[in-house]
Order: C-alpha cells, then structure tokens, then sequence
C-alpha cells in the first residue's frame, strides 16, 4: 500500500476511454485527446488540465474551432467564448441487477453499418443527443422495429476501463409508451454485464421522466456533471 488513490474513471470518462478502449480511434496533441468529428465531438481533457493542456486543446479545434466537454465539470479558460452553457447534468450508475437477469427478447435486433441511414433518420427525430455518421462503431447497437422500420434504438459510447456507457436511448414519437426504452435499455445493459463491464449512462437534470426511468430499472445517481462547448480564440 503506498497510500495513492486510483483515480476514478467515471470522474473523467471521456478522457479514461479515449485513453484505452477509444485509444485506436483517438486523436491526441500532447495529453489532450478526441474523437474524430464524424465519430462524437467530445474532447477528452487531464483532470487539471495546465495552459499547455489548453493550447494543445486549440491546436486540435484549430482557430475559432469548438471544444466540447462531456461528463465533467473542468472549466473552460476565462478568455474562451463559452457556446453552450453549460447545462447541468446526472451520471447514474446501474445497480448490481441492471443487466443480471434479462430474458431474451426476440424484437430487440442488432444494428450494424447497413442500418446507419435509418439510424441517422431515428435519431435526427428524437435528438437524444450528439450522434454522428460514425457514431455506431464506438459499441454495440440494438433496436425495435415496427412494419420494417426502426422506431427505437439504444446503444454504447463511452468505455473508461471497467464501465461503458448507454447512450442513445430514443423512440419515434409515435410508438412511445410501449416500454421500448426500458427493453432496450435492459437488452444493451445485459451486453456490457456479460463482458465484465458496470452501465453507467448521463441524463440531462431537467430530463426528470427519464431520470426516474432509469431508477425504477434500478440505476443509482451517482453524481452531478455537466455538457459545454466553447470557441477557440482566434
């Protein structure tokens, strides 16, 4: 015992998983990393990131470029024009029986690349959030359809080491309250459980029905945390 704590990989996820399960797919300059564009626009960023971490950050935007910050409550410089405000947000993490126990579900199918174009439909839609053209090859992606077509969807997107995170949880407005949400939900929980791996997913603090959504399934808040974006000066 040497007295160090580990650090928590929920506390940075975003840097944690381009850090190793993203690492083949991650931009970096210096100990600044991200996605590439038509991946996520997430930026990952060291816990207390130094004026270098900073220009190494704005080198990768390049002039006038946006950083966007996910799941942390870094703060941008005070010279960064703040685009997006910061809007507060709940990391819950799944209780020991997210994902234990899930019957197989015949209408829950995997999604692949041939589906990207209905996908890309679905969630132009729903916006459950930032979704890219490539969004699909950072996990595995499960839905339901109805008379051929894609009405719900959920997925995986950030991996920090012993977790990964559902995203992208969404339903055509016209087919919820059929609980899509929740099997799906369930069906990719039980996916990352059968790897080893804790769900952990984020909500925005207003989204009060989907929060309590995810805690009648059995997730447990966890902490605080926010999503912002700034521009780059220059």
């Amino acid at each position: 015992m040497n007295g160090v704590t580990e650090p928590d990989p929920l506390e940075n996820p975003t840097w944690f998983a381009l850090e190793g399960a993203h690492a083949s797919i991650a931009e970096r300059k210096g100990r600044v990393l991200r996605y590439p564009a038509d991946f996520c626009p997430f930026y990952g960023m060291p816990a207390e990131p130094t004026a270098q971490d900073w220009a190494d950050a704005a080198a990768l935007a390049g002039p006038g470029g946006i950083v966007t910050l996910s799941a942390t409550m870094i703060p941008f410089p005070e010279e960064w024009e703040v685009v997006f405000d910061g809007r507060p947000g709940v990391q819950l993490v799944a209780g020991d029986q997210v994902g234990s126990d899930v019957r197989a579900d015949d209408e829950v199918v995997p999604l692949g690349l041939a589906d990207v174009p209905e996908v890309l439909d679905l969630v132009g839609r729903t916006r459950p959030g930032p979704f890219r053209q490539r969004t699909m090859e950072m996990g595995t992606y499960l839905g339901i359809r109805r008379h051929g077509g894609l009405v719900a969807m959920a997925g995986e997107r950030l991996q920090p080491p012993g977790f990964t995170e559902i995203s992208a949880v969404c339903t055509d407005e016209a087919w919820r309250g059929h609980g899509f949400g929740s099997r799906l939900t369930l069906a990719v929980a039980a996916g990352i459980r059968a790897r080893g791996d804790v769900p952990f997913l984020h909500a925005v603090a207003t989204n009060v029905n989907a929060i309590r959504l995810y805690e009648q399934l059995g997730f447990e808040h966890r902490r605080m945390t926010m999503f912002k974006a700034a521009r780059v000066p220059g």
